[in-house]
Parts: C-alpha cells; structure tokens; sequence
C-alpha cells in the first residue's frame, strides 16, 4: 500500500499581474449545526487603512475555492494571508464610491500588508477602474450570511490513506477541522491552499465532519463520502437567531435574514440537481450578530 503524497498546488508559483489602468455532481447530506459560546454583542473588528489595486480574479485562487461569475473577491498579502487562516473570511472595503463586501479568496505575495488587491467587479463598486490604484479603509466581518449550505469537497489523489477536505460557504474563516472517529475527534491540518489533511487518512468513509469558525460556531456534517472532486453539501441551512435577527448586518443589497431558528428544520437543497435533501438541526447556546464596522 502506498501513501498518496500531498500534491503540489500551481498556486504557489502563479506570477500576479495588477491591472493599472492609469499605467497601461453535487451530494446531499445531512448537517447539524451548534453555535457555540459567543458574545451576542460582538465588537467591531478595528479599521485599517491602506489602499486597493485589482486583477482579473475569478473567485478561485491560493484558497482552492470554485471560480464564480461575478466575483467580489480580494487577495492578501502574505501576513494578512496568515497561511490560509483567512481563506473564506470576509472584507467590508470603503473606497471614493462607497463600500463593497468581498471573501477572501486568494494570496498576493507582492502586496504589503494593507495592500488589497480586488477583483475587478469589486474595485469598479468602489473607485474608478482608470485609476487603478485608490485608498481604503477596510475591516473583518463576523459572521455575514452565508450564500448557501456549507460544502466540502474532497480532493483529487485522496483516499483511504491520504485524505484532504476544502470547506466553504462557512460565513467565518475556520480554527479547526476534525474527523469523528470512534467517540472521540480527530484534528486536520490546515494547509496554506486551504485543505484540511488526515496526513494518515481515515477510511473509506462516509466521515462524519466537525468544523469551528473564527466565531466560535460549530458545525457537524454527516456523510461525506469519499467521493472526489465532488461538491458535497447538507440539503437546508440555519436561519439567524431570533434573539440577534435586528442587529444582524446583511449583505449590501440582499434580503433580511430569516428572524426565527426552528429546532428543526427539513428543506430541499436550493440547487434542483442536489438530489434528495438532507436535514438540518439547530441547537442554539449563543449566537452573534453579524458584524459590520466602518
């Protein structure tokens, strides 16, 4: 039996180029969800300045997410990059024209700390696209609503041996990725393309998957299969917690969040090729508000 070795990313070596215009089979599951202790008055995260510059960014990148039609992503510099801790984070960004919300999807090895570098679509919501460089401010966002169920994809050259899992759709970046095993847990490593490695493996599955975001939430997904390749996602998500739905801060332009957390809740998956949906059970012990500063 060999080990499967941990593969080579293309993202390491990817040379940047900054646009300057002044200069030139899905699987259903099931997911229950815990949100663990967490202030309800969650602070603001502080303001930094610094400026913006963009590229023809398509949503994927150094964090291995999926490429989107439209997408308000930013890459980070390394130190704010932080080894993939801030993959699946968001920015709330103030330019000359107003505010955009963007993930962090992508590492820029050029750009300083302070130094943002936008997707096009983003950087045109909040300066002029010809002046290819503009100054912003810009701060985290904890726990924003998430677009859709929280997935996980199993890569390619994983197997009983060797086996690497991406998370998305996760509102906060993640502290920890665990494999149940037997009655006790046990912790992935996270690497800085934003799998989490079982350097050993874990089977042949199905896994049953628990993952803690920067918040504190706690996640449990069952039956992930050992399918690569494959974007596996529960078939419902939790609404916001009626005690916190006023102050939760939505994305610009999007309806509200729900106001109501049902002890448990069955809903199709939102994509009608899903298949069968899963469900979804919410236990609340406390839970934040979205925060948005700036």
């Amino acid at each position: 039996m060999l080990d499967n070795p941990e593969p080579q990313q293309p993202w390491w070596t990817r040379r940047r180029t900054w646009v300057v215009a002044a200069a030139g089979a899905v699987v259903a599951g099931t997911a229950t969800v815990a949100l663990v202790a967490q202030a309800s008055g969650a602070a603001c995260a502080a303001t930094a300045s610094g400026q913006a510059t963009y590229y023809a960014a398509d949503g994927s990148g150094n964090c291995s997410f999926d490429q989107v039609a439209n997408p308000l992503v930013v890459a980070l510099g390394n130190a704010e990059y932080a080894g993939g801790a801030a993959c699946g984070g968001y920015l709330d960004v103030k330019g000359p024209k107003g505010t955009v919300r963007v993930k962090v999807t992508d590492r820029c090895p050029e750009c300083a700390a302070g130094h943002l570098d936008l997707s096009r679509q983003a950087f045109a919501k909040i300066g002029d696209p010809v002046a290819g460089i503009i100054k912003v401010t810009y701060s985290k966002v904890t726990s924003p609503p998430a677009p859709g169920p929280m997935t996980v994809r199993v890569k390619e050259g994983s197997s009983r041996y060797w086996l690497a899992l991406r998370l998305d759709n996760t509102g906060n970046p993640l502290s920890a990725v665990e494999l149940q095993s037997g009655a006790t847990w046990k912790a992935l490593s996270r690497t800085d393309y934003n799998y989490w490695i079982a350097q050993n493996g874990a089977g042949t599955g199905p896994f049953t998957v628990r993952v803690t975001d920067t918040a504190g939430r706690r996640t449990t997904l069952s039956g992930v299969t050992l399918t690569v390749g494959t974007v596996q996602r529960p078939g419902a998500t939790a609404a916001a917690p009626k005690t916190s739905a006023a102050s939760r801060s939505a994305v610009p332009g999007s309806a509200p969040a729900s106001s109501a957390v049902p002890a448990s809740a069955t809903a199709p998956a939102s994509d009608p090729s899903a298949g069968p949906a899963g469900t979804s059970t919410v236990s609340e012990r406390s839970a934040g508000p979205s925060t948005r500063c700036g």
